[in-house]
């Protein structure tokens, strides 16, 4: 996947390859850019086209405010709308916004500030939460609709939670989710998409593995994975 487009009004659009699981790879410190459905340059609905250690929400109250990591509450390090130019209004680092809704949230990585598909590097719409690395090569961060911004410690550690909303976002893997394998079931028309990534660049090739599914869904977060995203699946629980 990974293919973006700029349609009227600025919306930019993703293309979702349902079904076809992208292929492992890469490195970097941020998430995950495309391969089957996934959402990193999904389109945006009104006009612009869509990190500490938070986390999820199940059903049980333990496990529903899935990694509620240490250093959460912290002091937002910039706003959930505008243009920010890197190294100037904003610092290279991670960063994570939580409590978005309905995937209105969008934000975007960008090499110049030529508002052309070309320039951008990675983008998002977002539900629930998630994690951007920028880095310091990178030009322009955009945000819109979204919850503020929070600076993430690389080393902050949380208490891990074992039930995941399945329309939560990314969670950080040992600080918001625990590894293991979960379960998703009653899953409808290839909606659920899951990835598993090893930084949170937002970049093909931060992608470990991923997929759209129907029914039921299992999958496998190893220690080793630095995040794993999800979006419209229904509520995974730790089987394993």
């Amino acid at each position: 996947m990974g293919a973006k487009g700029k349609i009227a009004l600025g919306v930019v659009v993703s293309v979702v390859v349902i079904g076809a699981v992208s292929a492992n790879s890469g490195d970097g410190d941020g998430g995950s850019a495309n391969g089957k459905g996934s959402s990193a340059s999904a389109g945006r609905e009104s006009g612009k086209k869509g990190q500490d250690d938070a986390g999820s929400d199940g059903d049980a109250k333990n496990d529903t405010k899935a990694g509620k990591a240490a250093g959460s509450g912290k002091k937002a390090a910039f706003q959930g709308d505008g243009d920010f130019q890197v190294g100037t209004d904003v610092q290279p680092g991670t960063y994570r916004t939580t409590g978005n809704a309905d995937a209105l949230c969008y934000w975007e990585r960008s090499k110049d500030a030529s508002g052309e598909m070309d320039s951008i590097l990675a983008n998002d719409n977002v539900s629930g939460t998630s994690y951007v690395t920028i880095l310091k090569s990178d030009k322009l961060f955009k945000s819109s609709g979204c919850e503020d911004w929070e600076a993430v410690d690389a080393k902050a550690s949380g208490t891990p939670a074992t039930l995941i909303k399945g329309d939560g976002g990314m969670h950080r893997v040992g600080a918001d989710i625990a590894p293991g394998t979960y379960r998703s079931t009653g899953n409808t028309d290839d909606l659920c998409y899951w990835e598993r990534t090893k930084d949170s660049s937002h970049s093909m090739e931060s992608i470990i593995a991923n997929n759209n599914v129907s029914g039921s869904a299992v999958v496998t977060i190893a220690a080793g994975d630095a995040y794993f995203k999800t979006s419209g699946c229904a509520d995974w629980k730790k089987t394993g």
